[in-house]
């Protein structure tokens, strides 16, 4: 199932988050998202988080146009993205895809970022999508398909220490059982050959962007 979470971050390309939309069973908001729900006219599934960033109103036309809505007190655990993505997970997801996961607090950006790193959520292809541009993980074991056009830049950015064993296809630097170090900006800015690209790993964490 495929599944799509607004975030309370930016959303710059409010057309592309249309063509992701009507690719998905799933639609939710997670609290903030919910004003970029509102400015693409879509009535979110489900509704989740403290509900401390959304109006009263828009909250009322919600749960009369038939949304789920799970509130929770703002004194909780986990923020709302992790919320939405706990949710989608027990409704059965295997693809999921978060819009609007980057802002202006870092703190918030980082958190969002690093999320799908979770082992919780090693079971779900996780994205975060920006228009053109796209974060993925890539867990030591598992093969990533990055697709794109030819000449689109690819970074391996490693996580959560050094990435060893780090093989790649369809990229203009190449690497064979090549190692990243984390702190170092050796992995940005390869390039896509054709129109798909296959990394893996033996060991560690990468951010494929």
């Amino acid at each position: 199932m495929s599944v799509v979470i607004f975030a309370n971050g930016e959303l710059h390309h409010p057309e592309a988050a249309r063509a992701l939309i009507a690719r998905s069973n799933l639609i939710i908001a997670a609290d903030g998202g919910s004003r970029h729900c509102q400015a693409l006219g879509v009535i979110p599934h489900v509704l989740i988080g403290d509900m401390d960033s959304i109006e009263p109103e828009l909250l009322q036309e919600y749960e009369i146009a038939g949304a789920e809505i799970f509130h929770f007190p703002t004194r909780k655990d986990f923020n709302d993205l992790e919320l939405a993505l706990r949710l989608a997970q027990e409704r059965g997801a295997d693809e999921v895809v978060i819009v609007a996961a980057l802002g202006n607090r870092w703190d918030h950006t980082l958190v969002n970022v690093l999320l799908p790193a979770g082992q919780d959520f090693a079971g779900m292809r996780i994205s975060l999508v920006d228009g053109p541009q796209e974060m993925l993980l890539v867990h030591a074991g598992r093969r990533l398909h990055v697709l794109g056009q030819p000449g689109d830049t690819v970074s391996l950015i490693p996580l959560a220490g050094d990435a060893r064993g780090i093989t790649t296809q369809g990229l203009e630097y190449p690497l064979e059982e090549g190692e990243l170090k984390f702190g170092s900006s050796r992995g940005v800015s390869n390039v896509l050959l054709g129109t798909e690209a296959q990394v893996w790993l033996r060991e560690g964490l990468l951010l494929c962007v």
